[in-house]
């Protein structure tokens, strides 16, 4: 296979992955916080190396404690009403 062609599916399949998980984390966030849980429980588990402990924590969502329990957008609550 040519090297150019090579290249330019590796450019492809990036671009497509990084559309995907957009789209995954604007459409569901819920499930997403629930795949980057999953995901990182086992990583920063005692007894894990260090690195392996940290790449757990980069997984990780950030903590929701003072947020909305839905762990999304941040902008639930009651919208303005229209005005015709």
């Amino acid at each position: 296979m040519d090297a150019g062609l090579l290249a330019q599916y590796a450019i492809i399949t990036v671009a497509v992955i990084v559309s995907a998980w957009f789209v995954a984390k604007r459409q569901f966030p819920n499930a997403v916080r629930r795949l980057r849980v999953g995901l990182a429980i086992p990583l920063v588990r005692e007894g894990r190396a260090a690195w392996v402990q940290k790449l757990g924590r980069r997984i990780a969502p950030p903590s929701t404690l003072a947020d909305a329990s839905c762990g999304g957008c941040n902008s639930c609550g009651p919208s303005a009403p229209r005005r015709h």
